[in-house]
């Protein structure tokens, strides 16, 4: 195909350029100013893109920039129109997330907060209501207008201050949005509930308790006994004990306190160093017992205990009241006095023999009705068990009382020695006559003539011959010797006790 030349006529509209011919170039003449002027730039530009796209028109410049501004000369206004179409992607990637996860649920939830541009302009019709946008809630009661903060509205006899029956009441109603979301309030603001300082303080005081609680709860949750469950590392232990074959099936609890949770077994097979009764009481202590403050006292001053006792670490502490549990009873086993017999320890679990029959605890003494020979028997029995825990097992009980004594084939049970000291302790002659007390208590209630009052049981169980006419003077002489032993003298492993009898020899450790 040949080019038109230059000096063709006239002719069709096609004919006057070819599109394949060589560009007609004519060299116009500039100086150095001229290319480097930066307003020259701009015009050869905006003369490019006006004979590129005749058809666009140049919007106005308003507050809002869109994509349909041609001054693309400045970077900022680059920068906001790709905000802003990031901003509407972010948008419409939100509403699809929370159209997914609402679905047909009648109650749903909101993105309103997080997106970018408010008002959405959706592409829906502009008579479709989003009451998603929970700004603007018809539903929603206003909150009740207060005092400004110079604190009155109004003058002479109209004024209002911020001490006003009304304005207070509405003020406390508002102030209860700021309450924990378990804490339900109910729609006091729509209903113009006004509420007294009285009312509300109270209300937030209880809100504040329930929390603490409800956290106090969840945290002990995984890592604390309950009432009548364990924490997740008790029932591991539970469960090897009984995929060993040790126990043969766990049936449930039996007893709870607030230092334990008793539960009973069956016993599985026996090994060879080791007897397995047929019924078995499973022992666990409680991991919150270090809240007992109180009952530090029974352990950190034991001198078998004492150089072991740290209050930095309450596990352990748990795992030395199950194991002086276990020495007691093995203590007073050897003795022969009646008491469970002592299986297995694992850490803060005691296993022990079964004090009754059939999944059916034997009745603690003060649950079971006996008659007056019985009762008498029940006396003189717990006057021996008692004197051999002092002299033979060395031991004194420390919470003896009808709670912690069993009545079980005509004959008393000792449970519950995880607390039992030895006499040298240095409060072990004041947790002596206090059980003395207990147990003189019980049985002159219980109608035996023959039961001596807490003074000369004392002495009957002790050995010690103090001589008082009052109780007070009793105590004194008590304390007086208890301060004179403080001073002992702790060698080799033996603890000599100084404390003198009539005829009985010096009290040494086994």
């Amino acid at each position: 195909v040949a080019a038109a030349a230059p000096d063709a006529g006239p002719g069709p509209a096609w004919q006057s350029k070819c599109p394949w011919g060589a560009p007609s170039t004519t060299s116009i003449s500039c100086s150095l100013a001229d290319v480097m002027s930066e307003q020259l730039a701009k015009e050869l530009q905006l003369e490019e893109e006006n004979a590129a796209f005749p058809e666009v028109v140049a919007a106005a410049e308003g507050p809002f920039i869109t994509g349909e501004n041609i001054d693309t000369s400045s970077d900022l206004m680059l920068a906001q129109m790709l905000q802003m179409e990031f901003d509407r992607e972010y948008d419409a990637q939100l509403r699809r997330e929370e159209k997914k996860i609402n679905g047909d649920s009648k109650v749903s939830i909101s993105f309103e907060n997080y997106r970018k541009v408010h008002p959405y302009d959706s592409d829906s019709s502009e008579d479709e209501v989003d009451w998603q946008d929970t700004r603007h809630d018809p539903y929603r009661a206003d909150k009740p207008t207060t005092t400004p903060r110079r604190g009155f509205i109004g003058k002479g006899k109209d004024i209002t201050t911020k001490h006003d029956e009304v304005v207070c009441g509405r003020k406390n109603t508002a102030r209860m949005e700021n309450f924990a979301p378990e804490f339900q309030v109910g729609d006091g603001i729509g209903m113009d509930l006004k509420l007294s300082n009285q009312v509300f303080n109270a209300l937030k005081q209880h809100a504040y308790s329930e929390e603490r609680r409800s956290a106090r709860l969840h945290e002990k949750k995984e890592h604390s006994t309950a009432e009548k469950a364990v924490d997740p590392k008790t029932r591991l232990l539970l469960y090897k004990m009984v995929n060993s074959g040790m126990l043969e099936t766990i049936t449930g609890c039996i007893s709870t306190g607030k230092e334990s949770v008793v539960f009973h077994a069956y016993g599985g097979n026996a090994t060879e160093d080791k007897v397995i009764p047929p019924e078995c009481a499973i022992k666990v202590f409680k991991t919150t017992l270090n809240e007992f403050k109180n009952r530090d006292k029974y352990i950190k001053d034991d001198y078998r205990f004492k150089d072991r006792f740290s209050k930095l670490n309450p596990r352990k502490i748990i795992r030395m009241w199950a194991e002086k549990e276990m020495h007691n009873l093995t203590r007073m086993q050897n003795a022969g006095i009646p008491c469970p017999q002592v299986v297995i320890l694992k850490k803060h679990v005691l296993v022990m023999s079964f004090i009754g029959q059939d999944q059916v605890p034997a009745p603690k003494l003060k649950d079971v009705t006996l008659s007056n020979e019985d009762m008498k028997k029940a006396y003189y029995q717990i006057l021996n068990m008692m004197q051999q825990l002092y002299r033979e097992c060395n031991l004194v009980h420390a919470d003896l009382s009808e709670y912690n004594m069993l009545w079980h084939d005509g004959k008393v049970w000792l449970i519950d020695v995880s607390q039992s000291v030895e006499p040298t302790h240095p409060h072990g002659l004041e947790f002596l006559f206090r059980d003395c007390r207990n147990v003189s208590q019980f049985f002159q209630k219980g109608g035996v003539a023959e039961a001596l009052n807490e003074r000369e049981l004392f002495n009957a169980v002790s050995g010690l011959n103090i001589t008082a006419d009052n109780e007070v003077d009793f105590q004194a002489e008590i304390e007086a010797l208890e301060k004179m032993n403080e001073d002992h003298v702790q060698n080799h492993g033996k603890k000599l006790s100084t404390f003198s009898s009539d005829g009985d020899p010096p009290i040494y450790d086994e």
